[in-house]
């Protein structure tokens, strides 16, 4: 049976790519695997993907029972397909924290560090390997890297993602800088998505306090192309959340250059947790934190009600 090989829904470069560079390992070690995907990827994705030679992996919607399965940049349920409790999951390969919920067939093989990017896992657990990568596929990993790591910015950026970017770089012959810039003017040219989309562009689900929330993250070199969409942003926000199954959707726009997010404040609810988790003080229907960049490190972890 072919090993399928996917992220979490709403997928962003990680989550895109790192099923495609663990598709040619696993080929490439003789297991039949295929990537997909959950969703249709991020604006940047699909300019990663299309940089570097690959079409975008087929998007299903569920797994079927006994599907063999490795997962990467994820370990949560609430970001898998409905039936992945039925699947036969061989492995979990990721870089956030463990969740709890998914249930398996047998012991399987978990690798969760403490890296900024799931692609840099790959790479280390490629070995030998590594060494045979063609170049698209390290294009893919230096993508990964740099998207996670807002090209060095965030921080959740480790010395061992900045030094395995940093070696393809070089091997590649390809300037970071300029990388990163591509790859962010694709990520920030968002007008062609409605406000629901963007609102789940790049998000996931997380309870505070018996409060459920969408929490969605844009990173922009545009903050104002969002920012001046607020209004209907907001006005789509009850929505979202009803057919999601959440109490309220939670907007931060990372402004990468300025190193900053900006927090849409629509009502009582999201300026209480706002104020109690940033000691913000919120006056108006925004509120700027400084040096906030990362959902991970910075934002999720502060959520308090």
């Amino acid at each position: 049976m072919t090993t399928l090989v996917f992220g979490h829904k709403s997928p962003d470069t990680d989550s895109t790519a790192s099923p495609l560079i663990w598709d040619w390992f696993l080929n490439h070690t003789g297991i039949a695997a295929k990537a997909v995907l959950l969703g249709t990827p991020n604006t940047e994705a699909a300019f990663v993907a299309k940089r570097w030679g690959f079409d975008l992996p087929e998007i299903i919607a569920d797994v079927d029972t006994g599907q063999k399965c490795v997962i990467v940049d994820t370990n949560n349920p609430a970001e898998l397909p409905a039936g992945i409790n039925g699947a036969d999951v061989v492995a979990i390969i990721d870089h956030h924290k463990l969740v709890g919920g998914l249930e398996t067939k047998a012991p399987i093989n978990i690798t969760i560090r403490p890296l900024a990017c799931t692609a840099t896992i790959l790479h280390q657990m490629m070995g030998d390997h590594a060494g045979h990568m063609p170049e698209g596929i390290k294009g893919l990993m230096l993508s990964c890297i740099l998207s996670d790591t807002l090209a060095f910015r965030s921080p959740t950026t480790t010395p061992v993602d900045k030094d395995l970017a940093e070696k393809l770089a070089t091997d590649l012959g390809v300037d970071l800088n300029a990388c990163a810039d591509e790859m962010f003017a694709a990520k920030s040219d968002v007008s062609a998505f409605s406000d629901e989309e963007l609102l789940r562009m790049d998000s996931k689900e997380y309870e505070v306090s018996g409060t459920k929330f969408r929490v969605s993250v844009l990173e922009t070199t545009s903050p104002r192309m969002l920012l001046d969409r607020k209004e209907s942003l907001m006005a789509a926000m009850p929505g979202v959340a009803s057919a999601d199954g959440v109490d309220q959707v939670l907007l931060f726009v990372v402004d990468i250059l300025n190193e900053e997010a900006t927090l849409l404040v629509p009502n009582d609810l999201t300026k209480t947790l706002a104020e109690k988790s940033f000691g913000a003080t919120v006056d108006g229907d925004t509120v700027v934190l400084p040096g906030v960049m990362s959902r991970k490190l910075q934002i999720i972890p502060a959520l308090t009600l």
